[in-house]
Order: structure tokens, then sequence, then C-alpha cells
């Protein structure tokens, strides 16, 4: 229905004329309803009144001890109450827009960062971000970022990746590898331990650092990670933030690596489109915080 079909007289009727109609078809009662809705009984009646002029019919039977609702304006007020709960909802809409990210943030991260990262960030969250929920997403960093552009996530927290049209980026923190080696290994008892040192035939490498090294490529998690370790010996790079959990691990010990160490860029991304630009700055100074707190991370300065 086009908007140039609504007559004069009905487009001069307001939500809150119609929130009076309801009014009256939920209390039965032209007084009660006039209570409820802070107005007099007369001007509550003259408004309904507009309204069936406006609409061309009446909407209810007036004279009995209960006001109730004609046949036609039965039809009518079913559909007075669906215009008002759209109403609604508009309204709550707009009013969630006063709130970061729209009330909701849903964050891609992928699963050999996120159980070591996001747990110290679910404090801060909220506190940054009253009213907001934070909603995770685990995967691969090519998939998240697919589903990025995609706008199936509003934000994703993964390694440096090649420019993507459309995409915001912002470099957050470089996380150094660590050594991960089975307990009986000859360097095990050593604290840090040289690349040199080390067979790179005999490593066990993620699939997102299989570049450092020529050993066996697994695309598994960091525990998969560790338990073929001690199944194969040799030796892994896992990175720094998971050192806690890895070093709880029966039969694995870990080692930082002499001299410069091999790492991951993370940075956050997000669509340049998206409405929430201010909310995104923010949430990077925020893991910005969280990173500087944890060992080993070096920060990334972002450009001016």
């Amino acid at each position: 229905m086009q908007h140039s079909m609504i007559s004069t007289m009905l487009a001069a009727v307001s939500l809150r004329d119609l929130a009076l109609v309801q009014a009256v078809w939920r209390h039965g009662s032209f007084n009660s309803a006039a209570r409820a809705m802070h107005i007099s009984p007369s001007g509550l009646s003259h408004q309904v009144q507009k309204v069936e002029q406006a609409l061309g019919a009446p909407l209810f039977e007036r004279g009995g001890r209960r006001v109730v609702p004609t046949a036609g304006g039965q039809r009518l007020l079913a559909h007075i109450d669906t215009l008002l709960h759209a109403a609604e909802h508009l309204q709550q809409i707009a009013r969630a827009g006063a709130v970061a990210f729209g009330g909701e943030l849903r964050l891609g991260v992928p699963a050999s960062l996120g159980p070591y990262l996001l747990p110290h960030l679910i404090t801060p969250f909220p506190q940054h971000f009253p009213g907001a929920r934070l909603s995770l997403s685990e995967g691969k960093p090519k998939g998240l970022l697919r589903r990025l552009q995609e706008a199936e996530l509003d934000a994703v927290l993964a390694p440096v990746a090649p420019a993507l049209s459309g995409i915001a980026v912002r470099s957050l923190f470089f996380e150094p590898w660590e050594l991960m080696l089975r307990a009986d290994h000859p360097l095990a008892g050593r604290r840090r331990i040289a690349l040199t040192q080390l067979d790179p035939a005999a490593a066990t490498l993620m699939a997102e650092n299989h570049a450092e090294g020529q050993g066996h490529v697994q695309d598994v998690s960091l525990e998969s990670l560790a338990a073929l370790t001690t199944l194969r010996g040799g030796y892994a790079l896992v990175p720094t933030l998971a050192h806690e959990r890895l070093a709880s691990m029966p039969g694995i010990v870990l080692a930082q690596i002499k001299g410069q160490a091999p790492g991951r860029e993370i940075a956050l991304y997000w669509r340049e489109a998206s409405p929430w630009q201010a909310d995104l700055h923010n949430f990077a100074v925020l893991l910005a915080k969280v990173a500087k707190q944890r060992p080993r991370l070096k920060l990334i300065t972002a450009e001016a």
C-alpha cells in the first residue's frame, strides 16, 4: 500500500490516539481507560471519535454498562494492537542505538587465541560497554573473516592477513611463540632454547605457523597439538598466551625461544561500513589494555 493512499484524516491520527482506543478496548470502560491514560473521560471520548471518523467505522457500542467492540471494530482493534506493538518494537530498536554495538557485539576469534585471551576480557567488557552483550564465535581465521564480510560477525580478532576490500584493521599486539617439548626431550630442562639447536623436521606445527619450519603441519587445537607432541616427541611452536594451560598438561614442558622469537601479530577487523565505528575503536583500546597486562605480549602502537 502506498503512503499517498492514506487519507488526510487518518494521517492526523497519532499513536497516542490509537493507544487511547486500545485502552478503552482493554478496560471495557471509558472512565477506567481515562484514569489509566491520565485523560478526562470527555477528552478520551473525543479522541476515540476522531479515530472512528478517520477510519470511517464505529469501533465500540456505547450505552451499555460495559463498552464492547462492534463486529467491524473487533477486526480494526486487532490491527491497531499490531500497529502499536510494531511502534513499540521500533522504539526499542532506536533506543538500542544508545547502547554500544546496538546491544550486542558478535566477535569472531580463532580457537588458538580465544580460550587464552577472552577470559581476561569477560570482566572489563561490561564495565566499558554497559548494556552490551559479547557473543563469541570460534573458527579458522579465513572463515571468520569471510563471515565478517558477509555481516554474520561484527568484528574479528585474528592474525594479520592481506588487505580485504571494505574491511578496516587495527593491529593490537605481537604474540611470540614458545617451544613445547615432551618432558623427556634432551633439551627439556632448559629455560631458553635456540631454534638452531632443534631439528626442523622434528617440529609439529599449527597450520597458521607452518611457515616457521618444515615439520609436520597439523590443523588441530593446541590441546591436540600437545597430545601429538607427547606421542611423537620432537617439539612444537605454540602461542605464549596458552602458556598456563599447556604447562599444566602432563608430560609437557615449555621453554622460551632464545634470541628473536617468531610469533604472530594479532589485529582487530571490522567492516568500514559498520555504524559502530566509535564503539569498535574503543573496543580496540580495551583489547590493548588487556594485552598490556599479559606477560610477553608486545603492544603495537596505533597510527595517529
